[in-house]
Order: structure tokens, then sequence, then C-alpha cells
């Protein structure tokens, strides 16, 4: 007894919320408001061995897919009312006296009887098949785990053996440049010149890094170039290329999108629409452009913070190991060189103030533009100390991570405050993009000789201060 009203009305919106099905449900819909209308202080509260909430579900589900351009509608739809009579019958003796129970039974009658299906006959799986979308991976790939689990009493092992809902892997490259591997090891490293990040059968990401400073080690990336490969069916190849200061809105054939339209998944919002197989979508002109590859589930986001690209990457794991022998030098996936690496063991040490800041400092500036993504004109640079490097990157950075012991790292090896943006950039992106929530915070390693050099040096003077103060 009690809020029965409300458990009539959400068996109705149950039936009202699928579009495509809409159109056939009016007369059951309107039994039920009518007892909700009615009965409003006599609706008794189903109770856990009634059922009817759940055959209410079922029949929404099967035929929420219906559409006039899905063949043989009207067969579909008889099929998914038998189904739905007979789950009522099953759970009639349960439900006596349960008015959502019977709001249903006289609905379905109505609604056999207006569109002339039978009572005898085949019925729905309570699993339909729906047909997957063959450019969009999530729709493959979420059918072929239906598909598995559904059968998995002939397949016992299949769930097992490639047919799980897919698992996603991040990269991301930024600064000096830190790069976080798909392992999520972070590393920072040299790599000047142009290096693959990722190289497999379906995607090709490739950046090119120049000095930052001159008489230091570091470099930063100033051009990306991204090959989309052709997949028949879907896309013909396409190559995105960005360098500094000309972040394009297209491919480099002027195209924006590439392939027929397809489903995209639901939004915010709740709203689901069409979109190419792969396409581009400029959140800030000139300065942040994302890549949606809807035919590979690939997602890359492109930055220019300053002088310099930042580079984000979600994919697939069974994509991105999709490789061959001479494909197996990718940063991303392996890493970098350890003739390359910068940081000790996962520990990066603070560097000295560059030798030739204060040359750099003294040559002219090249001309300087306001933005809101920068923090100071572009080509400036200032001297930063330790902790006047650790106040500027506290500012965008709460949590002491990697990506602020990097914002640190690059502030005090180039002087250039906008590497604090994109520290900061680079963690929000990774977290938009990173599968795995527990995964996102790195932090350096406490036993990496850097640190226990920090800390033996500090023992040292504590023990020179007792000393010391025996001795007086």
């Amino acid at each position: 007894m009690g809020r029965a009203g409300c458990c009539c009305c959400r068996g109705a919106e149950r039936l009202a919320c699928p579009r495509p099905a809409r159109r056939f449900l009016p007369p059951l819909l309107l039994i039920l408001v009518l007892n909700c209308g009615a009965h409003l202080g006599e609706c008794q509260v189903a109770t856990p061995q009634c059922r009817i909430q759940k055959c209410t579900t079922d029949f929404v589900s099967l035929t929420s897919h219906l559409t006039p351009a899905v063949d043989a509608i009207h067969t579909e739809f008889c099929k998914a009312l038998r189904s739905y009579s007979a789950c009522t019958q099953r759970t009639a003796k349960s439900c006596r006296g349960n008015l959502v129970f019977h709001s249903a039974v006289l609905g379905i009658s109505d609604l056999m009887s207006q569109r002339n299906c039978s009572r005898d006959g085949p019925t729905s799986s309570t699993h339909p098949e729906v047909q997957p979308e063959p450019c969009n991976y999530h729709s493959r790939t979420q059918h072929g785990h239906v598909h598995a689990h559904a059968h998995a009493h002939v397949h016992a092992h299949a769930h097992a053996h490639g047919h799980s809902r897919p698992g996603y892997l991040f990269c991301g490259l930024f600064g000096d440049p830190h790069l976080r591997t798909f392992k999520d090891s972070f590393q920072t490293c040299k790599v000047e010149g142009a290096w693959p990040l990722i190289d497999n059968d379906y995607l090709s990401v490739q950046v090119t890094n120049v000095p930052v400073v001159p008489g230091s080690s570091a470099t930063a990336t100033n051009k990306i170039t991204i090959i989309f490969k052709p997949y028949e069916g879907c896309t013909d190849q396409r190559v995105y290329q960005a360098v500094t200061d000309n972040l394009p809105a297209a491919f480099d054939d002027g195209t924006t999108s590439s392939g027929d339209p397809i489903h995209a998944l639901a939004g915010a919002d709740g709203a689901t629409g069409k979109v190419r197989a792969l396409w581009i979508s400029e959140r800030t002109p000139g300065r942040h452009v994302e890549l949606h590859a809807g035919y590979i589930g690939v997602t890359v986001i492109v930055r220019q913070l300053g002088r310099y690209l930042t580079l984000a990457v979600r994919i697939p794991e069974e994509l991105a190991r999709a490789y061959d022998a001479t494909q197996d030098l990718q940063l991303c996936l392996n890493g970098c060189p350890s003739a390359e690496r910068i940081d000790q063991a996962g520990h990066l040490p603070l560097p000295p103030a560059p030798p030739a800041l204060g040359l750099q400092l003294q040559q002219p500036r090249r001309p300087s533009y306001a933005s809101q993504t920068q923090d100071r004109p572009r080509g400036a640079a200032q001297g930063f100390g330790v902790e006047a490097a650790r106040e500027r990157c506290r500012e965008r950075l709460e949590v002491r991570d990697i990506y602020f012991h990097s914002c640190v790292f690059d502030l005090l090896t180039t002087g250039d405050a906008n590497f604090t943006v994109a520290a900061y950039s680079a963690q929000k992106d990774m977290e938009s993009l990173h599968p795995h929530r527990d995964r996102w915070r790195i932090y350096p390693r406490a036993s990496a000789p850097g640190l226990r050099s920090e800390s033996l040096t500090r023992l040292v003077l504590l023990v020179a201060c007792a000393v010391s103060a025996a001795a007086l």
C-alpha cells in the first residue's frame, strides 16, 4: 500500500520512454494512466515475486529498435507482444490484485487486436539480435559481446577468448617532452627529431621534437603527423598534420570528415544523432583540436600551448597491438630507448637553471600576442628558482603527482611559464580519455637515486648539527 500511484506511473514511463516504440503503445499507456488516476490511493506496490516490471522492461527492450525501416516490423512487434503476454502469464499468480499487472494484461489484449496479432505463434528472444554498424567500433564490439554472452552455454570459454568488452589504452605527450605510455609508465626523454608514437595497422602517429634551450638536452614537440589508414567500406586514408602556429581544423586534403554517417552514442543530454566514421572537432581555433575515428574507436586531442604541441590518444587495446615486427619502434608502446631517457628509473631530477637562459633573456623577443590559454607571451622566458617554480605549478596543479613534478622540471629547464598550462592541460586530457580512474595518479619513486642522495644529504647535515651541539 502507500505510494501505489507512483508505482503505476513508473510503469507507464518505462513504456513511454523508447521513441521508436511509442506509436505502438497508446492503448496500453492510456489504460495505465487511467488506472493511475482512478486508483491513485489504491495501487499496490509490486511484491518481489511479482515480475510485471521485468516483463515490461523486456518488452520495451524488444521493441525499442523497431522503426518503419526495419523489415517485417509487424511480425517482430507481434512476436514481442506474445512474449510480453507469456511473461505476464508466468507471473499472474504472484501479481494477483496488482493494478500495474492488470493494466498491462488489458493493454496487451487491446494491442493484439489493433495489430491483428494472433495469440499463438513465435515469440521474441529476450536478447534480440541487433545488426551492428560496420563503421561503428562500439556497435561492432558490443554486438560481439552480447552474441557471445547469449551463447555462453555452447562456448563456455568464448568470453575469455576475444569476445569480452574491449579494453582501451591511453598515451600522452607534453612538455620537454614527458611521455605516458600505454603501460602507464611515465618517462622524460630527449628524442630529438622525428619519432613514432604509434604505428599499427590502423593508425600512425609521429612527432617531431626540437631543442628548447641551448645547452640543454630537453626538447619539445613542434610537429605532429597523424595518419588514419584506409578501412574498407568506412574511410579512405586521411592525414592530419599540425605544426607550431598552424593547428588546422581539417585534414591535409581540406576535408573535415570521411565515410558515411553512423549512429553516435547517446550524449549527456540523452540525444542521439549521426556522425561520420572519421571527423574533426575544433574546440578552440588554432589551439585545441580533437579527432574522432568512430570506425576504430580512437580519439586524439592535439593542443598548442605556447610554442609547442601536446598530444593525448585513446585507442582500443586490440587495435594498438595490431602491428608486425617492422613496427616495433613505438614510444607509446615500448617507451623511449634508454639512451634517450632523462629521468632516472621514474625519478625526475630537478635541473639547475639552464646555462644559456641568461643569454636567451637578453635576445630580442619574438612578437607577442594575448591568449587566454597562455600564461606569458610567446617566446618569453623568466628565471625560476625551485621554490618559485613549485609555487607557480601549485596555482594549477593541486596534487603533487608526476604532472606537478614535470611542470617544475619544465620551468627550471626553460623558464617558459607556458609549460605550466601544458602540464595542466595534459592532466585534464588524460582524465577525460584514460579508461581507468584508479591509474590516473602517478607519483615519483621514493627509492630513486636522486631522492636517496637528497635524503642522505639531509641525514649528514643532521648528524653534523648533532655533533656540533654535543661538542659545545
